[in-house]
């Protein structure tokens, strides 16, 4: 994974959409063997209160948590797990609630990720559980910390098998042959204190922002993110300041197999991006112009299809984890590379959980809202070579079937 700016040892209503009013429940039903002894009770006083402030929910119980949540109740105990150590052996200090008790690991898990996915003031997202805004700060970020430290083998570059099942989905949905994944680059808005207001942190939409690069597979999965980046910066700058860059260019990464065309061109292992991005070797871009033959414009199609994989998923992390789509109000900037690199995981332990998000939760509309899209103009001779053959490769498969 290309390097996270490290964060040192250290805030909104949503209006989600498509909601049933919400039903209140009598008690808790049976849990299985393995997760009896976890503390459940914070979810039906969480959801009582939900109901007495009035507000509207999925009546399902199940859609119910997943919609407060984002994951279902069994991924969420995986999740405690993987903190449950750091939490009970290094809780935050005062974390005890209005009924004097310790809070549990599931209600501070709980809270913490109610946080991120609304993206709810801590003052709201306190009320709901009955703690205070103090409380709040503290268990989110230990969550976050525990999380970076324990999490991370859920974002990790794939190895040669799985690399290989990412092509040959890839080139099945799109028919790009040898592509490995799809990027794409999204600004995270903050406000800052007037003492830390710089034009480096100003971006051409006006506003201070932070950048996060993520490179995604076929299902939508981030296998390298950057970030911790002014939003200043061009999508083709902040590329050639990840390691994944320098990776490449080093031939330490896309360096797998080399598929040869029937003409005897090699294709190499490539991803795929936006005209934001230069044409490399290893990155393809579509073609420009007005008056596109017809390979070109069936190359473009295809990238398309690829490359959106990298759009859709930004638009999903946005949309299910809140706190990265409002604008933060005075963020620390060394802690925010890490509250975003959180967000990815949680996003990632979604898909390996097989869990399904709710329809509604991917916003609606792309994830740079507001942003005119750049144009960059670099391009390698080598780049531009491999991406001919891959025309090519495509013009001669469509017509010999």
């Amino acid at each position: 994974m290309a390097p996270v700016k490290k964060s040192k040892k250290g805030k909104r209503k949503s209006k989600d959409s498509a909601k049933l009013k919400i039903v209140k429940y009598g008690g808790p039903p049976p849990l299985p063997p393995e997760l009896r002894g976890l503390d459940t009770e914070w979810w039906y006083t969480f959801l009582h209160k939900h109901a007495e402030l009035g507000h509207s929910a999925p009546s399902d119980e199940g859609e119910a948590f997943r919609y407060f949540f984002r994951t279902s109740r069994r991924t969420f105990d995986y999740i405690c797990s993987i903190v449950r150590e750091d939490l009970i052996s290094r809780p935050p200090s005062g974390l005890i609630n209005i009924e004097g008790r310790l809070l549990s690991v599931e209600k501070q898990v709980a809270i913490a990720m109610r946080r991120l996915a609304s993206g709810d003031s801590q003052v709201s997202v306190g009320a709901a559980f009955g703690v205070g805004q103090s409380t709040v700060s503290q268990v989110t970020w230990r969550f976050i910390e525990s999380m970076e430290e324990r999490a991370r083998h859920h974002l990790v570059w794939p190895g040669p098998e799985r690399m290989e099942q990412i092509k040959a989905k890839f080139e099945s949905e799109s028919g790009l042959p040898n592509c490995c994944g799809a990027i794409d680059a999204t600004h995270i808005i903050m406000t800052l204190p007037a003492v830390e207001s710089s034009e480096d942190w100003c971006d051409p939409a006006k506003n201070y922002s932070m950048f996060l690069q993520g490179i995604v597979d076929d299902e939508m999965r981030f296998i390298d993110i950057v970030t911790g980046w002014p939003g200043s910066m061009t999508f083709s700058r902040l590329l050639k300041c990840s390691g994944f860059f320098k990776s490449c260019e080093a031939g330490t990464r896309l360096d797998g197999p080399v598929m040869v065309s029937a003409e005897n061109g090699e294709i190499k292992e490539f991803i795929v991006g936006n005209n934001c991005y230069p044409l490399l070797p290893w990155l393809m871009t579509p073609y420009v112009g007005e008056s596109l033959s017809a390979p070109m414009a069936n190359f473009n199609a295809r990238q398309k299809a690829a490359r959106m994989l990298g759009t859709r998923a930004l638009s999903r992390l946005k949309g299910s984890w809140r706190i990265l789509n409002k604008v933060m109000w005075r963020p620390d900037k060394n802690k925010l590379p890490s509250i975003i690199l959180v967000c990815c995981l949680l996003h990632n332990i979604i898909i390996d959980s097989e869990d399904e998000l709710l329809p509604d939760l991917q916003l609606p509309d792309h994830h740079d809202i507001g942003y005119s899209e750049e144009n960059c103009e670099q391009v390698d001779p080598n780049g531009k070579i491999m991406r001919d053959i891959i025309t090519g490769y495509l013009q001669s498969y469509e017509a010999s079937h």
